[in-house]
């Protein structure tokens, strides 16, 4: 029976998931010139994580008033607000209860990045949709989230996290950064990889980003492997980035989102 209701769980929070996935992808084909800034949102929602207490992280808390209008957030308003009308319509249909503010933002960042991955997609082919939806989905990474699709569950922070964690990305130098991403666990390669996060100009970010010798080799490395069809390296990277990033100290609640089932009457 333990075996057949973790089952009946998992169905419930993977077509969840899914219908998640379709408001979101909806309004951010509403909205693509937010897209950088739902990258970011998710960024510095998870950049609030503090080793040393093991507090902060990905926990919605840029949700609250004093939290977003920080000067390092002060031009995320709109993403949040879409994210906002975003929740409505999902907490409309859920049946497992709203969906929190962690989770939302967190789901939000991953439906930008398949939103640009399918942009590149199709302009390899020449603007052709129906071409780089086939490019996408025959050599495109979406068979990698399956780790990121498990992080479900996050519980929402009651109160905004401190102030003073997260850089002004686009005023901070090279060497602010790395310390940053350094200070919750990645290093030059993820700084690299994550180029598209800390700025509406992912171009004029990777040639700061350059300058320094230790990030350099990965900003080439990522610019070229996004000049190949299917950008591979620069995919698998960025998700595995993500993923982690996302679930930045955490604890997943593994039944969220899960409601029982109506008993079956059995004849006698």
């Amino acid at each position: 029976m333990a075996n057949a209701a973790d089952i009946v769980q998992r169905r419930q929070r993977s077509e969840f998931q899914s219908n998640i996935r379709q408001t979101l992808s909806t309004a951010i084909k509403g909205k693509p010139e937010l897209i950088p800034s739902i990258l970011q949102l998710a960024l510095n929602d998870a950049m609030t994580y503090d080793k040393a207490t093991k507090s902060g992280g990905p926990n919605g808390s840029i949700r609250f008033s004093s939290e977003i209008s920080r000067p390092e957030n002060k031009e995320l308003s709109a993403a949040m607000n879409l994210l906002e009308d975003a929740k409505k319509e999902i907490d409309s249909y859920s049946k497992g209860g709203p969906i929190s503010y962690a989770d939302l933002i967190q789901y939000a960042a991953q439906s930008a990045i398949k939103a640009t991955f399918l942009a590149s997609a199709i302009r390899k082919c020449g603007g052709n949709e129906e071409k780089g939806n086939i490019l996408y989905t025959a050599y495109g990474s979406t068979g990698q989230w399956g780790l990121f699709d498990k992080q479900f569950g996050r519980t929402d922070a009651p109160e905004p996290d401190p102030e003073g964690r997260v850089p002004l990305w686009e005023k901070a130098t090279v060497k602010q950064m790395k310390d940053k991403f350094l200070a919750v666990g990645f290093g030059p390669r993820q700084l690299a990889v994550m180029s598209a996060f800390l700025g509406p100009d992912q171009a004029a970010t990777e040639a700061l980003l350059a300058t320094d010798p230790d990030v350099e080799r990965w900003v080439v490395k990522y610019q070229r492997s996004r000049e190949t069809v299917s950008q591979t390296d620069y995919e698998v990277d960025l998700i595995t980035t993500i993923t982690k990033l996302s679930s930045l100290g955490q604890q997943i609640n593994y039944e969220a989102y899960t409601y029982p089932c109506k008993e079956l009457m059995l004849p006698n």
